[in-house]
């Protein structure tokens, strides 16, 4: 079975997760939507037939008769040929709607990207816990050896094997424990890649060296660049936009209308003389009179509607920036750990190997070797802890500030 690495994480979340399907069908709907609205402007034409027997009660039953058939075929074409810009806002309303969707759309596969490669990097991360606690109980096992050797000599009391099976025992413990959180990651990462959590799959472990960003460009800058491209940001001023526009709509509808209509049509009777063919060319004018206020409350929905729109762009604004703010010092932050945590790691293994040779030599106590192993296995869990809290603060970086490559991992 091939193991997963980082691209292929990403893809099977794109391709499997359903939030990806929901905003896309979402997307198309409100393209239709626009398409919809933008046919307003085109004519509508359309077919009738009717008739059926028809008894009257007629002054000259010999020309008319009282009992007759008749049926009518006609075709009405009718257009608006003005309306104060009811048409015009609902479609550009529409179309911002359908702006709004597709930055959702293009936020959604940013979000389901970015879940996905978090979750990759904990999977790591917990991978390596479990190589290390793994290699803390290998130590534990030798400094156990070690005392044994020494008690059998008579160089050790039996409080040292005792002390030294203590810490193996909690060093297992460790190591169990962090072998159940792998599969907790496990479960994780398949639910971000839209997988069921026992599907069978294995994840390349990665080894690389975390990568140090340089941190040349200012915080400012991003947060600039963030405000002007993060998806969500422009679907929320798209939003705004639209309800700006269907201000203008709910005031045309309380406005008046001119409509052009024209129709023809064949009547068919059992009469000749009913037969025949009819055309008719009419101009409409439809004025609003009264509407019981409901024009003047739809248009003060209309205007709240759009104030809080815009107040939700302003929202999303604010907290781009902090969310920007907040993850760039973030990788600050986790770049200096993992530097940290290398100095850290090597004067630990220094330090635990200096005590297995001063224990070994009978110049040094178990307590001395059990401290500087506890040390050890502290610095390693810092160190892989460290090196992948430092990925997952440069993909959130990256994210929140609208330059996540959903094509590129």
């Amino acid at each position: 079975m091939e193991r997963l690495t980082l691209a292929h994480v990403v893809d099977l979340a794109l391709a499997n997760n359903p939030q990806t399907r929901i905003n896309w069908s979402q997307a198309r709907a409100a393209a239709a939507a626009y398409a919809s609205a933008r046919g307003k402007y085109l004519p509508s034409l359309d077919g009738a037939v009717s008739g059926g027997p028809v008894r009257s009660v007629s002054q000259n039953p010999a020309r008319i008769p009282s009992d007759r058939t008749t049926t009518t075929v006609s075709a009405q074409l009718q257009y608006v040929l003005f309306d104060f810009g009811a048409r015009g806002g609902a479609m550009a309303a529409a179309h911002e709607a359908l702006f709004a969707a597709d930055f959702n759309q293009n936020a959604a596969l940013q979000n389901v990207a970015l879940q996905a490669e978090l979750a990759y990097f904990n999977q790591q991360a917990t991978l390596g816990l479990r190589d290390a606690s793994r290699a803390t109980v290998q130590t534990a096992t030798a400094n156990l050896a070690a005392a044994e050797r020494r008690h059998d000599v008579g160089l050790a009391t039996i409080a040292d094997v005792l002390q030294a099976r203590t810490a193996l025992g909690q060093a297992r413990l460790g190591a169990q424990s962090a072998e159940g959180a792998v599969q907790a990651a496990r479960a994780t990462l398949a639910a971000a890649c839209g997988l069921d959590a026992n599907t069978a799959f294995d994840v390349a472990v990665d080894t690389t060296a975390a990568p140090i960003p340089d941190m040349l460009e200012s915080v400012d800058s991003i947060i600039e660049r963030a405000v002007r491209d993060r998806p969500d940001v422009a679907a929320a001023r798209a939003l705004a936009r639209q309800g700006e526009h269907l201000v203008r709509t709910a005031w045309s509808a309380a406005l008046p209308s001119l409509t052009l209509g024209a129709n023809t049509g064949h009547v068919y009777s059992n009469n000749p003389a009913l037969e025949g063919q009819t055309y008719a060319v009419t101009f409409g004018l439809s004025v609003p009179l009264f509407s019981g206020l409901s024009r003047q409350a739809d248009i003060a929905a209309a205007e709240e509607n759009a104030a809080a729109a815009a107040a939700r762009a302003e929202q999303a604004r604010i907290a781009a920036v902090a969310q920007v703010f907040t993850s760039y010092y973030a990788v600050r932050t986790a770049a200096q750990r993992v530097a940290t945590a290398a100095d850290l790691l090597a004067s630990a293994t220094q330090s635990e190997e200096v005590a297995v040779g001063r224990y070994a030599e009978g110049v040094g106590s178990i307590l001395d070797l059990l401290a500087a192993q506890n040390a050890l296995a502290d610095a390693r869990a810092q160190d892989v802890q460290a090196r992948w809290t430092l990925r997952a603060a440069l993909v959130q970086l990256a994210h929140d500030g609208g330059t996540l490559d959903t094509a590129r991992p």
